[in-house]
């Protein structure tokens, strides 16, 4: 239950946007234009109401709410065509959502709580953790349905795919280890069912090994230890015939390279998009930690806020911005000064972050209050809570979807 004082806050602050909507109307006032038959939707995943809030981010509003399975946990959208997928943990289905109607056209049935999904990048397939029953599911996405099954270590909770489409990154949470699989990149004709080769190579160690990160070049995979406080870095085989394996042969096998220590309960995990640094979001620190891909090593671990739960870094590679749950806020940090940038206020217990395509706002979700904080990323006072948007009970995810009109 929120505090008296959380409670007048939030108050407070809907009642405010409440005003500034109706004296400068429901659109993106002073926001950069968008062309002709564009739209934009934000999806959360409310595990307490068993829905799926649609926010309209060209207009502000909520569009519509949707029922899914029961306990909708993690989201994927694909990247060729305009659906977006939810997996419900309770009921054992994945949902698949039509973003051009914003409705729910088919339930696909997977294996015991399903916890996370991911799709490869040419949209044909899909990869499910199954948490309750030690698997990931293959999902055929053109005849919607589950047509394989692999084994996974205890309680599944991440699935990841390489750039490069060549593997498959399990991060196993009960048995403390990451299960990697060699996959075969889609072309037309190829049975989804043989998508999973085999089990390559199994890493134990990382206790509570839970949310992962590959490198753009595919080269490196790290993976925070979430009941400990280390992330471990992991050399992902190259190619054979690649340039990196004529060089060096011993790269075609995949290898251990370091266990690096940060702050106590790394939950998180935020790499630029250029992939040169990662920022470790340590929960029961009070901290975030700073690690340099290249050298494998920690360069300083830093003050961010009080229970950071989750990171997210600027398209620019300029910016790290961390939801604080503890303290009701989000924290900046400029990469580039090295330095602490400010703060802005959310709503109760925000948790998962998206960027609109333009990176113009910060959707954040807030857990314990309901709801979406809409953050202005630019301003001429800087970033600044814009609005707060209704959202389901206990939001846990959020993704965005760009479409135009045919």
């Amino acid at each position: 239950m929120p505090t008296p004082r959380r409670s007048s806050f939030r108050i407070s602050i809907v009642a405010a946007f409440a005003i500034l909507l109706a004296l400068f109307g429901c659109h993106r006032n002073r926001f950069p234009d968008v062309p002709a038959g564009y739209r934009e939707y934000a999806y959360v995943s409310n595990a307490g109401s068993n829905t799926v809030t649609v926010l309209d981010l060209v207009y502000l509003r909520q569009d519509r709410t949707l029922q899914v399975g029961t306990d909708p946990t993690k989201m994927a959208v694909n990247p060729t065509r305009n659906e977006v997928y939810v997996a419900n943990a309770q009921s054992g289905t994945i949902s698949v959502i039509n973003a051009d109607a914003n409705r729910v056209v088919a339930t696909i049935a997977v294996r015991h709580r399903p916890s996370f999904i991911t799709v490869e990048p040419t949209g044909h397939r899909a990869y499910v953790a199954n948490y309750g029953s030690n698997s990931v599911s293959i999902v055929d996405l053109d005849l919607r349905r589950e047509v394989s099954v692999a084994g996974a270590g205890e309680q599944p909770v991440q699935v990841h795919i390489s750039p490069d489409g060549r593997t498959l990154v399990v991060t196993n949470h009960g048995s403390n280890s990451v299960s990697v699989f060699d996959l075969i990149p889609y072309s037309a004709g190829s049975p989804a069912s043989a998508s999973v080769t085999h089990l390559r190579s199994t890493f134990s160690g990382c206790p509570g090994a839970a949310d992962t990160v590959i490198l753009p070049d595919s080269s490196k995979a790290f993976v925070a230890c979430s009941a400990g406080h280390q992330v471990m870095a992991l050399g992902l085989a190259a190619a054979p015939g690649s340039w990196a394996a004529k060089q060096n042969p011993s790269l075609t096998a995949d290898r251990m390279l370091a266990l690096l220590d940060v702050g106590k309960m790394p939950v998180h995990l935020a790499m630029k998009p250029d992939g040169g640094e990662i920022f470790v979001s340590n929960f029961d620190s009070d901290s975030f930690s700073e690690i340099a891909t290249w050298t494998n090593e920690v360069g300083g671990t830093y003050s961010i806020g009080n229970k950071p739960v989750r990171g997210i870094v600027s398209r620019d590679n300029s910016t790290l911005w961390v939801a604080n749950s503890g303290a009701d806020s989000i924290g900046l940090y400029s990469i580039d000064d090295g330095k602490l940038a400010g703060s802005v206020r959310t709503g109760s217990s925000p948790d998962a972050l998206a960027f609109s395509a333009d990176e113009h706002l910060l959707l954040v979700a807030d857990t314990h209050s309901g709801d979406i904080a809409v953050i202005r990323t630019e301003g001429k006072q800087g970033p600044a809570l814009f609005t707060i948007l209704p959202a389901g009970i206990s939001p846990n995810d959020i993704v965005v979807k760009a479409l135009r009109e045919k």
